[in-house]
């Protein structure tokens, strides 16, 4: 049987911990910063957990 390939978008937009957490980063921060307050700009910064409910998701576009 052929190996699994990891999805490359996947593979792009989250980060997986020595613990097995997956971490993304927050969406909103790309452009139209002009438009939006400094105090919601602020709040988009860093990176958080994927919802419990996604990390199947996430883990098998992974390959994990």
């Amino acid at each position: 049987m052929p190996k699994n390939k990891t999805h490359s978008g996947a593979k792009k937009r989250f980060k997986v911990t020595g613990s097995g957490k997956i971490l993304r980063e927050k969406a909103g921060k790309r452009h139209n910063l002009e438009k939006k307050a400094s105090k919601v700009t602020r709040r988009l910064t860093g990176t958080v957990e994927v919802a419990k409910s996604d990390v199947p998701r996430a883990k098998k576009m992974l390959g994990l």
